[in-house]
């Protein structure tokens, strides 16, 4: 028995057996062989990032990797999805843990790329950081500057009554290498972003 549980850009990930199961799917504007080359770069890419994070940081455990068929298993996390729930909970705990999440993750040059309360969930008291898709090896202030961006971004659109608060309490947690120039290259990444919606 199938269950789709989310159909995005790039992949469909459906429930079976009480696992995950990510299947990359075919875009028919890519040629056909950039398409392929593309979806089995990025499932063996973003099943090796969640493999090496594992040990370190709360992130689902990948129980099969199938990069003929651009196909991931990973455990199924039975939690609250945060871009659903966050203001029900805890949320000065969880920006706490968001930060040391994130310090981990970039001390180890690892950039998620697609940093928003809708990929992280609360299972046993712990967040879990999902959907390593868009992630990246990077060692530049810049890169992990715009992580930091997006979960900014998305508590402010999606939490916006306890926004201000929650990004702060992540900033206070969050302790990596350079931290004092990543944080502040925050307000660069902002300040175009606003040249360029003028523009």
């Amino acid at each position: 028995m199938e269950k789709i549980i989310q159909q995005g850009a790039e992949a469909i990930i459906y429930l079976k057996n009480n696992k995950i199961i990510k299947h990359r799917i075919k875009k028919s504007y890519r040629r056909p062989e950039l398409d392929t080359k593309l979806r089995k770069s990025r499932t063996k890419s973003e099943s090796k990032i969640i493999n090496k994070l594992q040990e370190i940081i709360p992130v689902p455990k990948i129980l099969d990797t199938d990069e003929k068929n651009y196909k991931i298993s990973m455990q199924y996390l039975n939690g609250k999805k945060l871009s659903d729930n966050l203001e029900k909970l805890n949320h000065k705990e969880i920006a706490k843990q968001i930060g040391e999440n994130l310090t981990v993750l970039h001390n180890q040059d690892i950039i998620h790329g697609d940093l928003t309360t809708s990929n992280m969930i609360l299972l046993n008291n712990q967040i879990y950081f999902i959907d390593f898709g868009l992630g990246f090896h990077s060692h530049k202030i810049e890169d992990k500057a715009v992580d930091l961006h997006l979960i900014k971004q998305a508590l402010e659109s999606k939490h916006h009554t306890i926004s201000e608060q929650t990004f702060k309490i992540i900033l206070k947690n969050y302790k990596p290498e350079n931290s004092k120039l990543i944080i502040e290259r925050i307000s660069v990444i902002e300040k175009r972003g606003r040249y360029k919606d003028k523009h």
